[in-house]
């Protein structure tokens, strides 16, 4: 197994397609294959261990994955937003390395010692000229592919380690070969660091789907970009679904191309997914979980469940759309709690996935997969008595209070439920008599004033009162990463600073 796999049977089978870029005026599939070949020559000449990228999405993307996997080393795309000197840590980290990368990144890694620093107009216009040569990658399955640092969110990032056998079982197991029709193009606007960005590569190259990349998400160019390139597939992160549906709201029309919308990355709000399912009725919508441990996606709730849940009057079905499905067919997904023992449906505990495409394993650290192939998340959730998983948030985001265990999902969730509240957020805070008291953020509906008192009693009425927020506080927005993930931290940090201050 190698990801060139992938490519090659792209190329032989639809090369003439446009592969990447305007229909007509971009690279075909031929030509993505003649240039990763070329770039691989060079990568090998070079001597590197790995090939890096930091820069923005561009052509120069899937030439460089798909050479690096051809020449046998690594792919290590990097977050170019980190601060100079966590990035020049991590490029340091990376070498001896060919990176690709813009010219501010150029100005703050250019003089590291084994890096071979190439700004993206020399990758593409020099780098990528050439013969390919023949065939002959490495089809070794335990080689590594890709390596994708964490966020860090908990701690110093670390590398995630992606293999070949990872990535193609994922690919194959959810991909129909040239399954997609010669009109059909897929928008990525997530950041090539991010999994489903890869993945979305990867899957687009082997069904062979036209790729169109938005390099900065705005949700102006996003709508204008589907319009104009005829988009018919995207993968967006919550906060840029809510984005979408206001501007579209605000400019009007829809978007008639667009026939399957997936998200994930983060929590979905319910009135969110609820506006976009009416401002784009003819788009299929998917949630997708997943890690990056896991190759990207390991359940989806499907286009058909989402219009059920979406139209249904009963309160358990229409609950659906705030779970992330069921597991793919190749894919086994268990609750355990804290011992590592199944727990009975309906129970909260541990996410824990099982499957080819699982690699729970990071560069220069034990694997965490235990000896039967199971792969603890780190995510805590439950399962229904009909298999939907529900997502509860990282299980260091628990809050303790008294002894007591209790989800900021659960808080949110119901928070949500509130008519004035558009986005929610619970954190537990330092307190001396609980050890942690509850706290909570709420960002208003449009139209809506929040009325905090109130808000609290509508959550006390449906959860223990242990579960209502001591405080909450409204704000305009909530702090999110670039790729969807709430900062929990940062608000832990700030709201436990304002109580010492007014303390």
């Amino acid at each position: 197994m190698n990801l060139m796999m992938l490519l090659e049977m792209a190329a032989s089978g639809f090369g003439e397609r446009t592969a990447v870029g305007p229909q007509g005026r971009g690279l075909t599939y031929e030509q993505l294959f003649q240039r990763s070949g070329a770039v691989a020559t060079r990568f090998r000449n070079t001597g590197i261990d790995r090939v890096s990228l930091v820069d923005v999405s561009s052509e120069a993307l899937p030439i460089a994955l798909f050479g690096s996997a051809w020449a046998g080393v690594p792919f290590v795309p990097l977050n170019y937003r980190l601060t100079r000197p966590e990035l020049r840590h991590l490029a340091a980290e990376v070498a001896p390395s060919v990176t690709v990368c813009s010219d501010d990144a150029l100005d703050a890694i250019g003089d590291l010692d084994g890096v071979r620093a190439v700004v993206r107009p020399d990758f593409l216009s020099h780098w990528a000229e050439g013969a390919a040569p023949d065939s002959d990658w490495n089809a070794d399955p335990d080689e590594i592919a890709i390596l994708l640092y964490t966020s860090g969110t908990t701690g110093a990032p670390k590398a995630a380690v992606l293999r070949h056998k990872h990535l193609v079982s994922y690919i194959i197991g959810s991909v129909e070969f040239m399954g997609a029709a010669e009109d059909e193009a897929t928008l990525i606007s997530v950041p090539p660091y991010h999994v489903a960005g890869l993945a979305a590569i990867l899957s687009s190259v082997y069904a062979g789907r036209r790729i169109v990349q938005l390099p900065n998400f705005d949700a102006d160019a996003w709508v204008s970009l589907v319009r104009a390139e005829g988009v018919t597939h995207a993968m967006v992160v919550p906060t840029m679904l809510s984005r979408i549906v206001d501007r579209l709201e605000e400019i009007g029309g829809g978007l008639p191309t667009l026939r399957a919308l997936s998200y994930g990355g983060g929590k979905m709000p319910a009135p969110v997914i609820a506006r976009a399912l009416d401002a784009l009725p003819q788009a299929n919508f998917v949630n997708a979980y997943g890690l990056t441990e896991t190759s990207s996606t390991v359940a989806v709730l499907g286009p058909e469940e989402h219009r059920e849940a979406h139209r249904s009057d009963d309160p358990a079905v229409r609950a659906r759309l705030g779970s992330a499905g069921r597991p793919l067919p190749a894919v086994e997904v268990d609750i355990r709690d804290e011992e590592g023992n199944p727990v009975p449906a309906g129970t909260s505990g541990e996410i824990w996935v099982r499957g080819e495409q699982v690699s729970g394993e990071y560069l220069g650290r034990d694997s965490r997969v235990t000896a039967d192939g199971w792969f603890p998340t780190n995510d805590g959730g439950s399962l229904d008595a009909d298999g939907f998983l529900y997502v509860e948030g990282r299980i260091d985001d628990i809050i303790v209070r008294g002894g007591e265990n209790i989800s900021p999902g659960e808080i949110e969730d119901v928070l949500l439920s509130h008519r004035s509240v558009v986005d929610a957020a619970a954190v537990g805070v330092p307190d001396e008599q609980w050890g942690e008291a509850v706290a909570a953020v709420v960002v208003a509906a449009k139209g809506q004033t929040v009325d905090v008192a109130e808000l609290q009693e509508f959550v006390k009425g449906r959860m223990r009162s242990s579960r209502t927020p001591d405080r909450i506080e409204v704000r305009q927005e909530l702090p999110y990463n670039e790729t969807g993930k709430l900062l929990r931290r940062i608000l832990r940090d700030e709201l436990a600073d304002s109580a010492d201050k007014s303390g």
